[in-house]
């Protein structure tokens, strides 16, 4: 359990009221760039999602919704790197939509207050939730005191537009063997939302191992041996959920594929099944980046022909 700091009850603006979360930094949240690492933000996210509802809660019943509802869809977009250091980082988020059945947060990890000309946003994102009764494993629609609650988050913002759903060919260097740890599920049962963001990161590294051939994997800021050796970083994620992932000896499978190579970026897709039934989707943007510069970079051209191959262009 993250150690939690005190904070604000909340914060009051020209945009209304958003909850402001002290998330603290930890060393092993970081990657071999030195930046907090794609999957931990979504943690962090998550910390900052429950401290709001819990703190905010006007009735025991209404603190149900910190933690019985399931997430059905993140969208998460890097800007900054993040990097370790012994003060709190800035969490602010509100909802920007509420329906029968679900609510929709939003998420900004900042330093400086909005005011702020120094202001750095780190990470925009949004996470829409169903309120969920475990006991019979379906979702329910909101009670009016729960939405009361919500109601006073609430920032009406542009629905992001939807991508098409993802085709994830199921392909042998595509395929990886997903093992559920003990130490994933919540104490529902159910793997956690931001474990599925770590899953989907390992069967990423490996299936650039295995396109770019043994000693040259180096994506999510891996190590960049030899002639191929490159680093990328993400720049967007977006996950839908669809079935819960259990815990269980034997290994559900998670497919990867490029779907796009651009001149700085590619885009992959991903799914992890259970047989025939599809349990989550994900769509990632990652850029090529040179560590020196700091700035994107296009990949070497052998490099470049070997990943618009795997994507069948």
């Amino acid at each position: 359990m993250r150690l939690l700091t005190r904070r604000p009850a909340g914060v009051c603006d020209d945009r209304g009221v958003r909850h402001v979360y002290e998330c603290p930094v930890r060393w092993a949240d970081l990657d071999l760039l030195g930046h907090v690492n794609n999957v931990v933000y979504v943690d962090y996210l998550q910390e900052a999602r429950v401290d709001m509802l819990r703190v905010h809660a006007p009735d025991r019943r209404v603190d149900d919704l910190a933690e019985g509802v399931v997430v059905v869809r993140h969208e998460v977009t890097y800007l900054a790197p993040l990097t370790f250091r012994f003060r709190p980082v800035r969490i602010e988020c509100w909802v920007t939509e509420i329906r029968a059945a679900s609510f929709t947060i939003a998420y900004e990890v900042v330093d400086g207050a909005a005011d702020d000309g120094d202001r750095t946003t780190y990470l925009r994102a949004s996470t829409v939730l169903t309120p969920y009764v475990f006991g019979t494993e379906r979702p329910r629609r909101l009670t009016e005191e729960e939405r009361a609650g919500l109601e006073r988050f609430h920032e009406p913002g542009e629905r992001s537009p939807r991508a098409a759903r993802p085709d994830v060919p199921h392909l042998p260097d595509g395929h990886y063997p997903v093992h559920v740890r003990f130490s994933d599920v919540d104490v529902y049962g159910h793997v956690n939302n931001v474990k599925y963001f770590e899953y989907f990161q390992e069967a990423r590294i490996a299936l650039m191992s295995r396109l770019l051939g043994a000693g040259a994997g180096a994506v999510d800021a891996g190590p960049a041996p030899g002639a191929l050796g490159l680093r990328t970083v993400v720049a967007q994620i977006d996950v839908d959920y669809h079935v819960p992932i259990l815990f269980r000896r034997e290994t559900y499978d998670l497919w990867t594929h490029v779907e796009r190579v651009g001149n700085t970026s590619m885009t992959q897709v991903a799914e992890i099944c259970d047989g025939d039934t599809v349990l989550s989707r994900a769509r990632v943007t990652v850029v090529f980046w040179d560590p020196e510069t700091g700035r994107p970079t296009p990949p070497p051209a052998d490099l470049r022909d070997r990943l618009v191959a795997a994507s069948g262009g």
